[in-house]
Protein backbone atom coordinates (compact mmCIF):
# COMPACT_ATOMS: atom_id res chain seq x y z
CA UNK A 1 0.00 0.00 0.00
CA UNK A 2 1.10 3.51 -0.79
CA UNK A 3 2.87 5.21 2.10
CA UNK A 4 2.79 2.33 4.56
CA UNK A 5 6.57 1.94 4.50
CA UNK A 6 7.03 5.61 5.22
CA UNK A 7 4.61 5.40 8.15
CA UNK A 8 6.41 2.35 9.54
CA UNK A 9 9.83 4.00 9.26
CA UNK A 10 8.53 7.16 10.91
CA UNK A 11 6.87 5.25 13.77
CA UNK A 12 9.90 3.05 14.35
CA UNK A 13 12.11 6.13 14.56
CA UNK A 14 9.70 7.64 17.10
CA UNK A 15 9.61 4.46 19.18
CA UNK A 16 13.34 3.84 19.31
CA UNK A 17 14.18 7.48 20.04
CA UNK A 18 11.60 7.98 22.79
CA UNK A 19 12.64 7.96 26.44
CA UNK A 20 9.67 5.84 27.49
CA UNK A 21 10.76 3.05 25.13
CA UNK A 22 14.34 3.18 26.43
CA UNK A 23 13.19 3.18 30.05
CA UNK A 24 10.66 0.37 29.48
CA UNK A 25 13.14 -1.79 27.57
CA UNK A 26 15.87 -1.24 30.16
CA UNK A 27 13.48 -2.11 33.01
CA UNK A 28 12.20 -5.30 31.38
CA UNK A 29 15.70 -6.39 30.37
CA UNK A 30 17.03 -5.76 33.88
CA UNK A 31 14.27 -7.75 35.58
CA UNK A 32 14.61 -10.57 33.03
CA UNK A 33 18.38 -10.81 33.48
CA UNK A 34 18.17 -10.72 37.28
CA UNK A 35 15.47 -13.41 37.31
CA UNK A 36 17.42 -15.59 34.86
CA UNK A 37 20.63 -15.17 36.80
CA UNK A 38 19.05 -16.23 40.09
CA UNK A 39 17.23 -19.16 38.48
CA UNK A 40 20.40 -20.22 36.65
CA UNK A 41 22.51 -20.12 39.80
CA UNK A 42 19.89 -22.17 41.62
CA UNK A 43 19.80 -24.76 38.84
CA UNK A 44 23.59 -24.89 38.75
CA UNK A 45 23.75 -25.68 42.47
CA UNK A 46 20.94 -28.25 42.33
CA UNK A 47 22.40 -30.07 39.31
CA UNK A 48 26.00 -29.96 40.50
CA UNK A 49 27.49 -33.45 40.21
CA UNK A 50 24.28 -34.89 38.75
CA UNK A 51 23.34 -35.94 35.24
CA UNK A 52 21.60 -33.09 33.45
CA UNK A 53 17.91 -33.89 32.93
CA UNK A 54 16.22 -33.50 29.60
CA UNK A 55 14.88 -30.03 28.75
CA UNK A 56 17.01 -28.45 31.47
CA UNK A 57 17.45 -25.36 29.31
CA UNK A 58 13.70 -24.69 29.37
CA UNK A 59 13.85 -24.64 33.17
CA UNK A 60 15.46 -21.21 32.88
CA UNK A 61 12.11 -19.89 31.69
CA UNK A 62 9.73 -21.97 33.81
CA UNK A 63 11.53 -22.16 37.18
CA UNK A 64 10.30 -19.65 39.73
CA UNK A 65 12.92 -17.15 40.82
CA UNK A 66 12.66 -14.89 43.87
CA UNK A 67 9.13 -13.81 42.90
CA UNK A 68 8.16 -15.29 39.54
CA UNK A 69 9.46 -17.13 36.51
CA UNK A 70 10.38 -15.42 33.27
CA UNK A 71 7.25 -16.79 31.57
CA UNK A 72 5.06 -15.44 34.37
CA UNK A 73 6.82 -12.07 34.16
CA UNK A 74 6.07 -11.73 30.44
CA UNK A 75 2.46 -12.83 30.98
CA UNK A 76 1.83 -10.20 33.65
CA UNK A 77 3.96 -7.23 32.54
CA UNK A 78 4.14 -7.93 28.80
CA UNK A 79 0.80 -6.20 28.11
CA UNK A 80 2.30 -2.95 29.40
CA UNK A 81 4.61 -2.95 26.36
CA UNK A 82 1.67 -2.97 23.97
CA UNK A 83 -0.29 -0.46 26.04
CA UNK A 84 2.58 2.02 26.27
CA UNK A 85 3.36 1.76 22.56
CA UNK A 86 -0.21 2.40 21.42
CA UNK A 87 -2.19 4.45 23.95
CA UNK A 88 -1.36 7.73 22.14
CA UNK A 89 -0.85 6.41 18.62
CA UNK A 90 -3.77 8.35 17.08
CA UNK A 91 -4.91 11.00 19.56
CA UNK A 92 -1.37 12.37 19.87
CA UNK A 93 -1.32 12.95 16.13
CA UNK A 94 -4.79 14.46 16.33
CA UNK A 95 -4.00 16.85 19.17
CA UNK A 96 -0.79 18.04 17.51
CA UNK A 97 -2.53 18.56 14.18
CA UNK A 98 -0.33 16.14 12.25
CA UNK A 99 -3.07 13.55 11.65
CA UNK A 100 -4.89 15.74 9.12
CA UNK A 101 -1.56 16.52 7.45
CA UNK A 102 -0.82 12.81 7.13
CA UNK A 103 -4.26 12.20 5.63
CA UNK A 104 -3.72 15.01 3.12
CA UNK A 105 -0.58 13.34 1.75
CA UNK A 106 -0.76 11.05 -1.31
CA UNK A 107 -1.16 7.93 0.83
CA UNK A 108 -4.13 5.74 1.55
CA UNK A 109 -5.92 6.37 4.82
CA UNK A 110 -5.60 2.76 5.95
CA UNK A 111 -1.81 3.03 5.56
CA UNK A 112 -1.81 5.23 8.68
CA UNK A 113 -3.49 2.73 10.99
CA UNK A 114 -1.78 -0.27 9.39
CA UNK A 115 1.63 1.38 9.60
CA UNK A 116 1.20 2.27 13.26
CA UNK A 117 0.10 -1.23 14.19
CA UNK A 118 2.83 -2.97 12.17
CA UNK A 119 5.52 -0.68 13.56
CA UNK A 120 4.34 -1.57 17.05
CA UNK A 121 4.46 -5.28 16.23
CA UNK A 122 7.99 -4.89 14.82
CA UNK A 123 9.07 -3.05 17.96
CA UNK A 124 7.56 -5.76 20.17
CA UNK A 125 9.30 -8.47 18.13
CA UNK A 126 12.68 -6.75 18.42
CA UNK A 127 12.28 -6.29 22.17
CA UNK A 128 11.22 -9.87 22.87
CA UNK A 129 13.75 -11.42 20.52
CA UNK A 130 16.65 -9.43 21.93
CA UNK A 131 15.68 -10.21 25.52
CA UNK A 132 15.20 -13.91 24.68
CA UNK A 133 18.63 -14.10 23.04
CA UNK A 134 20.36 -12.32 25.91
CA UNK A 135 18.62 -14.52 28.49
CA UNK A 136 19.53 -17.64 26.50
CA UNK A 137 23.17 -16.55 26.32
CA UNK A 138 23.25 -15.93 30.06
CA UNK A 139 21.65 -19.31 30.66
CA UNK A 140 24.24 -21.04 28.49
CA UNK A 141 27.00 -19.41 30.53
CA UNK A 142 25.47 -20.34 33.88
CA UNK A 143 24.33 -23.93 33.39
CA UNK A 144 26.60 -24.90 30.49
CA UNK A 145 23.93 -26.86 28.60
CA UNK A 146 23.30 -26.35 24.90
CA UNK A 147 19.58 -26.47 24.05
CA UNK A 148 18.40 -29.26 21.77
CA UNK A 149 16.53 -28.83 18.52
CA UNK A 150 13.13 -29.38 20.15
CA UNK A 151 13.93 -26.85 22.87
CA UNK A 152 14.86 -24.27 20.23
CA UNK A 153 11.60 -24.86 18.39
CA UNK A 154 9.65 -24.57 21.62
CA UNK A 155 11.29 -21.22 22.32
CA UNK A 156 10.49 -20.02 18.79
CA UNK A 157 6.83 -20.97 19.22
CA UNK A 158 6.84 -19.31 22.64
CA UNK A 159 8.22 -16.15 21.03
CA UNK A 160 5.49 -16.14 18.36
CA UNK A 161 2.75 -16.64 20.97
CA UNK A 162 4.18 -13.81 23.08
CA UNK A 163 4.24 -11.48 20.05
CA UNK A 164 0.57 -12.15 19.33
CA UNK A 165 -0.28 -11.77 23.01
CA UNK A 166 1.36 -8.35 23.34
CA UNK A 167 0.05 -7.32 19.89
CA UNK A 168 -3.44 -7.96 21.26
CA UNK A 169 -2.89 -5.32 23.92
CA UNK A 170 -1.35 -3.04 21.31
CA UNK A 171 -4.57 -3.30 19.30
CA UNK A 172 -6.64 -2.51 22.40
CA UNK A 173 -4.53 0.56 23.21
CA UNK A 174 -4.74 1.81 19.60
CA UNK A 175 -8.52 1.38 19.73
CA UNK A 176 -8.73 3.55 22.85
CA UNK A 177 -6.46 6.14 21.26
CA UNK A 178 -8.97 6.34 18.40
CA UNK A 179 -12.07 6.47 20.62
CA UNK A 180 -10.74 9.05 23.11
CA UNK A 181 -9.20 12.33 22.02
CA UNK A 182 -7.46 12.91 25.34
CA UNK A 183 -4.14 11.11 25.79
CA UNK A 184 -4.65 10.86 29.56
CA UNK A 185 -8.12 9.37 29.07
CA UNK A 186 -6.92 6.69 26.67
CA UNK A 187 -4.00 5.89 29.00
CA UNK A 188 -6.35 5.43 31.95
CA UNK A 189 -8.73 3.32 29.86
CA UNK A 190 -5.97 0.97 28.69
CA UNK A 191 -4.60 0.69 32.22
CA UNK A 192 -8.09 -0.08 33.56
CA UNK A 193 -8.51 -2.78 30.92
CA UNK A 194 -5.20 -4.37 31.94
CA UNK A 195 -6.12 -4.28 35.63
CA UNK A 196 -9.54 -5.76 34.90
CA UNK A 197 -8.24 -8.76 32.95
CA UNK A 198 -5.24 -9.24 35.26
CA UNK A 199 -7.02 -9.19 38.63
CA UNK A 200 -10.80 -8.91 38.50
CA UNK A 201 -11.53 -11.69 35.99
CA UNK A 202 -9.88 -14.30 38.25
CA UNK A 203 -11.74 -12.89 41.26
CA UNK A 204 -15.01 -12.85 39.31
CA UNK A 205 -14.46 -16.44 38.21
CA UNK A 206 -14.29 -17.54 41.84
CA UNK A 207 -17.43 -15.56 42.69
CA UNK A 208 -19.40 -17.02 39.76
CA UNK A 209 -18.25 -20.55 40.56
CA UNK A 210 -19.24 -20.16 44.21
CA UNK A 211 -22.64 -18.82 43.17
CA UNK A 212 -23.40 -21.53 40.62
CA UNK A 213 -21.76 -24.50 42.36
CA UNK A 214 -21.27 -23.56 46.00
CA UNK A 215 -18.85 -25.59 48.11
CA UNK A 216 -18.89 -26.14 51.84
CA UNK A 217 -17.32 -28.58 54.25
CA UNK A 218 -19.85 -31.27 53.33
CA UNK A 219 -19.66 -30.87 49.55
CA UNK A 220 -15.89 -30.34 49.24
CA UNK A 221 -15.38 -34.11 49.50
CA UNK A 222 -17.68 -34.77 46.53
CA UNK A 223 -15.36 -35.19 43.51
CA UNK A 224 -18.13 -34.60 40.97
CA UNK A 225 -19.27 -31.36 42.58
CA UNK A 226 -15.67 -30.20 42.98
CA UNK A 227 -14.98 -30.78 39.29
CA UNK A 228 -18.13 -28.85 38.32
CA UNK A 229 -17.00 -25.98 40.52
CA UNK A 230 -13.56 -25.90 38.93
CA UNK A 231 -15.04 -26.23 35.43
CA UNK A 232 -17.25 -23.16 35.92
CA UNK A 233 -14.36 -21.21 37.41
CA UNK A 234 -12.12 -22.13 34.49
CA UNK A 235 -14.70 -21.26 31.85
CA UNK A 236 -15.11 -17.77 33.30
CA UNK A 237 -11.36 -17.25 33.68
CA UNK A 238 -10.80 -18.08 29.99
CA UNK A 239 -12.40 -14.73 29.18
CA UNK A 240 -9.07 -13.19 30.07
CA UNK A 241 -6.37 -13.22 27.35
CA UNK A 242 -3.84 -13.63 30.15
CA UNK A 243 -5.33 -17.02 31.06
CA UNK A 244 -5.21 -18.12 27.41
CA UNK A 245 -1.59 -17.04 27.20
CA UNK A 246 -0.63 -18.72 30.48
CA UNK A 247 -2.20 -22.02 29.45
CA UNK A 248 -0.58 -21.93 26.01
CA UNK A 249 2.92 -21.07 27.13
CA UNK A 250 2.81 -23.44 30.12
CA UNK A 251 2.30 -26.43 27.81
CA UNK A 252 4.73 -25.25 25.13
CA UNK A 253 7.62 -24.33 27.43
CA UNK A 254 7.10 -27.17 29.93
CA UNK A 255 6.94 -30.53 28.10
CA UNK A 256 6.15 -32.38 31.34
CA UNK A 257 2.73 -30.72 31.52
CA UNK A 258 0.11 -32.72 29.67
CA UNK A 259 -3.06 -30.71 30.29
CA UNK A 260 -4.12 -27.12 30.84
CA UNK A 261 -6.34 -28.13 33.75
CA UNK A 262 -5.00 -27.56 37.24
CA UNK A 263 -6.77 -30.59 38.75
CA UNK A 264 -7.48 -33.96 37.18
CA UNK A 265 -9.27 -36.69 39.12
CA UNK A 266 -8.39 -40.25 38.12
CA UNK A 267 -9.35 -43.64 39.40
CA UNK A 268 -6.99 -46.60 39.92
CA UNK A 269 -7.37 -47.90 36.36
CA UNK A 270 -6.83 -44.43 34.90
CA UNK A 271 -3.68 -43.94 36.96
CA UNK A 272 -2.40 -47.33 35.81
CA UNK A 273 -3.07 -46.41 32.20
CA UNK A 274 -1.49 -42.97 32.48
CA UNK A 275 1.67 -44.45 34.01
CA UNK A 276 2.59 -45.62 30.52
CA UNK A 277 2.79 -42.02 29.35
CA UNK A 278 5.05 -40.47 31.97
CA UNK A 279 7.53 -39.26 29.37
CA UNK A 280 7.41 -35.59 28.32
CA UNK A 281 5.14 -34.69 25.46
CA UNK A 282 6.53 -34.26 21.99
CA UNK A 283 6.31 -30.80 20.48
CA UNK A 284 3.49 -31.80 18.12
CA UNK A 285 1.52 -33.23 21.05
CA UNK A 286 2.01 -30.07 23.09
CA UNK A 287 0.74 -27.96 20.19
CA UNK A 288 -2.26 -30.26 19.82
CA UNK A 289 -3.16 -29.75 23.50
CA UNK A 290 -3.13 -25.93 23.30
CA UNK A 291 -4.33 -25.40 19.72
CA UNK A 292 -7.76 -24.09 20.86
CA UNK A 293 -6.05 -21.52 23.09
CA UNK A 294 -3.68 -20.48 20.30
CA UNK A 295 -6.51 -20.04 17.80
CA UNK A 296 -8.53 -18.01 20.32
CA UNK A 297 -5.58 -15.77 21.17
CA UNK A 298 -4.73 -15.10 17.51
CA UNK A 299 -8.39 -14.52 16.62
CA UNK A 300 -8.85 -12.00 19.44
CA UNK A 301 -5.73 -10.16 18.30
CA UNK A 302 -7.04 -9.78 14.75
CA UNK A 303 -10.51 -8.86 16.02
CA UNK A 304 -9.12 -6.06 18.21
CA UNK A 305 -7.11 -4.61 15.36
CA UNK A 306 -10.04 -5.09 12.97
CA UNK A 307 -12.29 -3.04 15.24
CA UNK A 308 -9.62 -0.34 15.50
CA UNK A 309 -9.25 -0.35 11.72
CA UNK A 310 -13.02 -0.06 11.13
CA UNK A 311 -13.48 2.76 13.64
CA UNK A 312 -10.53 4.73 12.29
CA UNK A 313 -11.66 4.38 8.67
CA UNK A 314 -15.11 5.77 9.54
CA UNK A 315 -13.78 8.80 11.40
CA UNK A 316 -13.53 12.18 9.72
CA UNK A 317 -9.97 13.36 10.31
CA UNK A 318 -9.26 15.90 7.60
CA UNK A 319 -11.34 18.61 9.23
CA UNK A 320 -9.93 18.05 12.73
Amino acid sequence: MTGIRAIIRKELADHFSSYRFIILFALIAMVSLITTYMVGMGLKEELSGLAKPKFVFLMLFTSTGPLFSLVQFVAFFGPLIGLILGFDAINRERSSGTLSKLASQPIYRDAIINGKFLSGVITITIMLLSILLVVSGLGLTLIGVVPGVEEVWRMIIYLVISIFYIALWLGISILFSILFRGVATSALATLAMWIFFSFFVSMGASVVANAMVPLNQATQRDPERLMKHLKVQRMVSLISPMQLYNDSTAIIVDPTRKTTRSLVLMGPLERLSSARFERPLMLSQSIYVVIPHLISLIAITFICFGVSYAVFMKQEIRSI
